[in-house]
């Protein structure tokens, strides 16, 4: 690597260092323990995605984050998604439903796996599924005559 591109590297890892260190008080994990270049390009989506403003609320996105975090077993996560959530007031009653609704994915999923549930079939039945909520039970109800 160039003399210039090292240094230039350095100025711009010693400035994300320090937006991070103004933004959480600390370089976060993983952000401390990956090379400066890494932290550099890593930290516009990390703070984004954990302080910024996005389409979807913070207090959503981090029981979004939640349920992820359950069902890819990561403890880490787990931890920082549920704290986050509380602090952009997401309420127990809210965190236990997201609980729930966590369980659901990897729980059906296993289900239909287990059954080895034909795709298509299972999206047809979506379809069906949709209409009929949107209202079109009757239709259904006539065309299955």
């Amino acid at each position: 690597m160039a003399e210039g591109t090292t240094s230039e590297t350095n100025r711009r890892y010693r400035e994300t260092v320090e937006e991070a260190e103004e933004t959480f008080g600390i370089l976060p994990a993983p952000l401390n323990s990956i090379g400066e270049e890494d932290v550099v390009r890593e930290w516009p989506t990390f703070e984004t995605y954990t302080v910024g403003e996005t389409e979807i609320p913070p207090k959503y996105r981090e029981l979004i984050g939640l349920a992820v975090a359950a069902n890819i077993k990561c403890p880490y996560c787990a931890a920082f998604h549920r704290e986050a959530a509380k602090l952009h007031g997401a309420t127990a009653a809210e965190l236990e439903e997201t609980y729930v609704l966590a369980s659901f994915t990897a729980r059906y999923s296993a289900m239909l796996h287990a059954m080895s549930y034909d795709q298509e079939r299972f999206e047809h039945e979506l379809e069906r599924i949709g209409e009929h909520l949107q209202g079109g039970a009757e239709t259904d109800a006539a065309g299955d005559d």
